[in-house]
C-alpha cells in the first residue's frame, strides 16, 4: 500500500514536508505566506497533502492496473480490446461525473459529498476485487469513476475556497508535485502486484487507498464552504449554471488552454509506446525508465512555477511557457523531417513537456479565479474540459496514424498553437478592458 509519512522539519529556516513514497524523498518547502484562516501550519501542510492525494486517485486508479491487462483478458477469458473497454467506461465516468458533482459541492458543501464519492470508489474497487465477467468489471470501473472524480472536482474547488487568489497557482503546483508521483510509481506497482498476486490483488490496493483516504478527508480537510439552499440542483437549473460558466470569457478562454494543455499531455501519452518502443526500438523496461523521467520534467516544472510567481503573474508565465512549447514541439517536427537521432527527438520531447509543467497550475488558476460561490461547478466543468480535450486528442493519435511520429508532433504543435491563442484574445479582449478599468479607479 501506498504508504506516506509526513514530517515537518526546520530547514535552512525554511519549513517543509518531507513525503516518504517508497524508497523516495521528495522535500516541498511550504511558503510561509500561505493562509487557510487560522489554520496552523501543520494543518495547512496536512490538507495540502490531502488535496494532493485526492488529485492523484484519478490517474492512480488507471495507471496501476494497465500492466493487467494480458493477465485480466487470460484470467476473464476475452481479448484485451474488450478489457480495454473498462478504461473507456473509466474515463465516461469521469467526464459525466464531474458534471454532477460540481452542483451538488456547491448546494450541500465540499466535504460530505468527497466521502459520499469515495465511499462509492472504495465499494466498487472491492466489486472490481471480484468481478466474475468483463462486463461486471466494465461496469465497476464506470461507477469507480463516478467516485473517483469526487476527489478531482472537491479538490480544485477546496484550494478555490481556501486560498488568496495571487496564491492558489502556488499551492495547484505543490499539488501537481504530489499528484505527478502517481504515474511514476503506479505501473510499477501494478506489475509487481500482477507477477505476485495477481490482478485482483491490484483492487485490493486500491480498496485500502479508498479507505485511507477517507480517513485523511474526515480527520484533516475542512469543510471550505458550507451547504447553500439557493443552489438548485433542478437539471434545468445547472444547465443554466454551465452556459454561465461558458459566457463568462475569462474562464472559457483559460478553460480552453487548459484543455489544450491536458490534449497535449495525452497526445503524447497516446503515441509515446509506439514511438518510443516500435520506432526508437527502446526496450519495455527501458521505456518505463523513461516515461518516468519525462514525468519527472512535468513535476519539477511544477515547482519551479512556485518561485517564478514571485516575479510573473499567472498569465504572463502561461503566455511565454507556451511560446517556449510550441517551439519546442516545432523543433521536435523539423528533428523528425531531418532525420536526427532519436535521442535528439527524445530530449526535445522531454523539454516540450516540462513547459507543459507550467501550463497545468497556472491555467486552472485563471481559470477558477473569477468564481467563489459556484467554484464546484467551475472546477467540475474545467477537469471535463480536460477529459474532453485529452480524449480528443488520443482519437487524433489513431486518426492519424502512419507509422511515424509525426502525426505525434504535429497535434502536440496544434493543441499548443491553440492554447496560446487562446490566452492571446484574453490579453487582448478581457486584459485590456481590466486594464482600463484598473487604469479608471486610479484616477
Amino acid at each position: 500500500m501506498l504508504s506516506i509519512l509526513i514530517i515537518l522539519s526546520n530547514f535552512v529556516r525554511t519549513k517543509l514536508i518531507t513525503i516518504f513514497i517508497t524508497n523516495k524523498i521528495f522535500f516541498i518547502p511550504i511558503n510561509q505566506n500561505v493562509m487557510i484562516g487560522n489554520l496552523k501550519l501543520s494543518k495547512k501542510s496536512k490538507t495540502i497533502v490531502t488535496l494532493g492525494i485526492l488529485m492523484a486517485i484519478g490517474p492512480f486508479s488507471i495507471d496501476t492496473y494497465l500492466p493487467g491487462f494480458p493477465a485480466i483478458a487470460e484470467s476473464l477469458g476475452t481479448d484485451i480490446s474488450n478489457v480495454g473497454l473498462s478504461l473507456t467506461s473509466y474515463f465516461i465516468g469521469i467526464s459525466l461525473g464531474q458534471l454532477g458533482y460540481g452542483p451538488i459541492t456547491d448546494r450541500f458543501g465540499r466535504k460530505k459529498p468527497l466521502i459520499i464519492g469515495l465511499i462509492i470508489y472504495l465499494l466498487s474497487s472491492i466489486g472490481c476485487v471480484f468481478a466474475p465477467t468483463i462486463y461486471w468489471l466494465i461496469g465497476l470501473r464506470f461507477l469507480m469513476a463516478l467516485g473517483a472524480c469526487a476527489g478531482m472536482v472537491a479538490s480544485r474547488a477546496i484550494v478555490r475556497d481556501l486560498f488568496p487568489i495571487q496564491e492558489i497557482a502556488k499551492v495547484f503546483s505543490l499539488l501537481t508535485l504530489i499528484m505527478g508521483v502517481a504515474p511514476i510509481i503506479a505501473p510499477t506497482i501494478g506489475g509487481i502486484i500482477v507477477a505476485l498476486l495477481g490482478w485482483r490483488y491490484i483492487f485490493v490496493l486500491l480498496t485500502l487507498i479508498a479507505a485511507f483516504i477517507i480517513f485523511a478527508v474526515y480527520k484533516y480537510l475542512p469543510e471550505s464552504k458550507g451547504a447553500d439552499t439557493s443552489v438548485s440542483l433542478h437539471p434545468i437549473n445547472i444547465s443554466k449554471e454551465y452556459i454561465l460558466l461558458f459566457k463568462n470569457k475569462t474562464f472559457l478562454l483559460f478553460g480552453v488552454a487548459c484543455g489544450c494543455a491536458s490534449a497535449s499531455m495525452f497526445s503524447y501519452i497516446s503515441a509515446s509506446p509506439f514511438v518510443y518502443m516500435n520506432l526508437f526500438g527502446i526496450s519495455e523496461s527501458m521505456f518505463g525508465w523513461i516515461y518516468g523521467l519525462n514525468a519527472f520534467a512535468l513535476i519539477s516544472a511544477s515547482q519551479f512555477n512556485r518561485y517564478w510567481l514571485e516575479k510573473k503573474s499567472s498569465k504572463q508565465i502561461t503566455l511565454i511557457t507556451l511560446l517556449l512549447q510550441l517551439l519546442s514541439a516545432v523543433f521536435i517536427i523539423i528533428s523528425i523531417t531531418a532525420g536526427l537521432t532519436y535521442f535528439i527527438i527524445m530530449v526535445l520531447i522531454f523539454i516540450y513537456l516540462f513547459w507543459l509543467g507550467f501550463l497545468n497550475p497556472n491555467t486552472t488558476a485563471l481559470a477558477l479565479e473569477p468564481f467563489s460561490k459556484n467554484a464546484g461547478s467551475a472546477s467540475a466543468l474545467l477537469g471535463s474540459f480536460q477529459m474532453v480535450f485529452g480524449a480528443a486528442a488520443s482519437v487524433l493519435v489513431s486518426v492519424f496514424y502512419n507509422g511515424t511520429a509525426m502525426p505525434m508532433a504535429v497535434l502536440m504543435a496544434v493543441f499548443s498553437l491553440w492554447g496560446m491563442l487562446s490566452v492571446l484574445a484574453h490579453k487582448f479582449t478581457i486584459g485590456k478592458l481590466e486594464k482600463k478599468i484598473r487604469l479608471i479607479s486610479l484616477i
